[in-house]
């Protein structure tokens, strides 16, 4: 199965499970229930072909590239704590509430938000701000903690013998 399929049962069973659920899902909304005429970016035929298209060829390649730009090369030093989870987080987390607050924080649709919130739409785009702005600031206090704490720790008594400029005997 794994060298005709690629991958192996498990996977495979998982797929089929997907697709069974998308179709179902598709078969229970009918093809007219993928597109709505009055809002058509809240159709589930635009946030599918986005998903596809926008997602896999354009935003995976661009986060890809990032994501090996931050990996250390054999030239750099290499950090005791590494900062790529620290990047990747806050990025991720901002990305998805813009995603599902993007209506009120780029101010598409006044009456919608009032109808769901009771709210109007001018807070959202501060608010919006005010969140990515904490979340990047408890990460870099997140590492800045890692760092000081990984500068702190003491190394093994076997490990500092065997760095040791005159050997492990020299200690004594």
């Amino acid at each position: 199965m794994t060298r005709l399929y690629g991958a192996g049962v498990a996977h495979a069973a998982v797929m089929v499970v997907s697709f069974v659920l998308a179709g179902a899902a598709v078969w229970g909304l009918g093809v007219e229930g993928l597109w709505n005429p009055d809002r058509w970016w809240q159709s589930v035929a635009v946030w599918f072909v986005g998903a596809a298209v926008l997602h896999d060829l354009v935003l995976y390649p661009l986060y890809s590239l990032a994501d090996r730009a931050s990996l250390p090369t054999r030239s750099r030093t290499v950090r005791r704590v590494p900062i790529r989870q620290h990047i990747r987080v806050p990025v991720l987390a901002a990305a998805l509430t813009l995603l599902i607050f993007f209506p009120g924080i780029l101010n598409t649709d006044d009456a919608a938000i009032i109808a769901a919130t009771g709210m109007d739409r001018d807070p959202y785009l501060e608010r919006w701000l005010w969140l990515t702005a904490a979340m990047i600031a408890a990460s870099v206090a997140v590492f800045l903690l890692r760092v000081l704490l990984a500068g702190v720790r003491p190394r093994s008594a076997g490990a500092e013998d065997e760095h040791h400029p005159r050997g492990p005997s020299s200690r004594i």
